[in-house]
């Protein structure tokens, strides 16, 4: 059930709730009344003897979509912590997820615009969301309990969305009940944030939803009607082969491997293009230039400049919903070497993802690799053939 991306559809028959009876019961009542009923709640425990419960009746005009590291029936869609610059395929043991459960919910109308509403948590197989005496929860002053999950669920939505003219937004943190709120001091932190009223738990184009272990970007149909198509990356790529770059120093013909292989650096063909990323000298791979025999490909000297820095192969980025144009790929991520267009090396250099409890840097879309914080992206200089 790993997957690298998720499609929503309309469900055959709506599944969407909301919410309808409150209840104020002591804790044992609680109990009783959660596991008696065959319909979704979100039980808050207040104390060891007072606990609310809010019942939630189905609701015929949306359908609701579970995401979490549960592999339990309810969950939608599995979602497993990003290993940073892990190989697509690799089995890469994690020692303690910090990816909840039952991490949030998306709640989508069936009838057009299709609204897609975020909210953090989802129900297990008991059809409940608990939410124990440690959990930040409180009571709104109009009366309805909300809270907010142990690690949270932030959201980003891009100022201008997923367009080349595209600027990172502000991350909030996204409550049980769907309202949004300042980050608190630290992921898991008691103390919610400020709760900010002008702005709503609706999922834009472009949107980013993290679980704290994995950052999912969200893309609406119309969006992706303007993306590159696989067929259209396919094409550029053939493109670049086409115009048979050259090794500068070898002056044999570098050719981008299809989209298909694997990155593993033992499978690298004889034609594989390798940069220098701190001049961005495209050239076939070559063993010297060494400037410590520690980490041979770190520091490199550029035949053609002299300058010193990383050396490594460069690979196309292949997932399209990534790209904010259809321009030729020109640019590549520093350090991890993944080419794109230069519209969206520098969308993605721009935006701040959320790392460990408070931190926060750029990372290449394709591989989940920090970027350099004082070169993000390198323009590629490729030699023509000389004949």
């Amino acid at each position: 059930r790993r997957k690298s991306r998720f499609a929503l559809y309309t469900k055959t028959k709506a599944n969407g709730v909301k919410p309808s009876t409150v209840h104020m019961l002591n804790t044992a009542q609680a109990s009783k009344a959660v596991n008696s009923k065959g319909q979704h709640s979100i039980s808050y425990t207040l104390s060891r003897t007072q606990t609310v419960v809010v019942e939630y009746s189905h609701d015929k005009d949306t359908d609701m979509f579970q995401i979490g590291r549960s592999t339990e029936s309810p969950i939608d869609f599995v979602v497993t912590d990003t290993i940073a610059g892990g190989q697509e395929g690799e089995e890469t043991p994690i020692t303690q997820s910090t990816i909840s459960r039952f991490a949030c919910r998306i709640v989508c109308e069936r009838s057009p615009p299709y609204t897609a509403r975020i909210y953090a948590a989802g129900f297990d197989s008991s059809k409940n969301i608990f939410l124990g005496e440690k959990a930040a929860k409180w009571k709104n002053p109009d009366g309805h309990m909300d809270g907010l999950t142990t690690n949270g669920v932030l959201v980003m939505h891009p100022k201008g969305g997923f367009t080349e003219e595209s600027k990172p937004g502000v991350w909030r943190e996204i409550s049980v009940c769907g309202d949004v709120y300042t980050l608190r001091e630290t992921r898991s932190a008691q103390t919610p944030g400020k709760l900010v009223e002008n702005e709503n738990n609706i999922l834009q184009d472009g949107s980013l939803v993290d679980l704290c272990g994995a950052t999912l970007l969200w893309r609406t149909a119309e969006g992706l009607f303007h993306t590159p198509t696989q067929k259209h990356l396919e094409a550029l790529r053939q493109e670049i082969n086409a115009a048979r770059p050259q090794c500068p120093v070898g002056l044999n013909t570098l050719a981008f491997p299809s989209m298909q292989r694997t990155r593993a650096l033992s499978c690298l063909e004889d034609k594989q293009p390798w940069v220098y990323l701190a001049c961005g000298h495209v050239h076939g791979y070559h063993n010297w230039g060494h400037r410590s025999e520690q980490q041979p490909n770190t520091e490199r000297e550029c035949p053609m400049c002299r300058v010193v820095g990383p050396y490594v192969p460069l690979w196309l980025g292949c997932e399209p919903a990534f790209y904010v144009d259809t321009g030729a790929p020109t640019h590549a991520f520093v350090p991890c070497g993944h080419v794109c267009s230069e519209k969206s090396v520098k969308y993605w250099s721009e935006i701040p993802l959320p790392h460990g409890t408070h931190a926060f840097h750029a990372a290449c879309p394709f591989c989940a690799t920090q970027l350099s914080p004082t070169q993000g992206y390198s323009k590629l200089i490729f030699q023509g053939p000389v004949d």
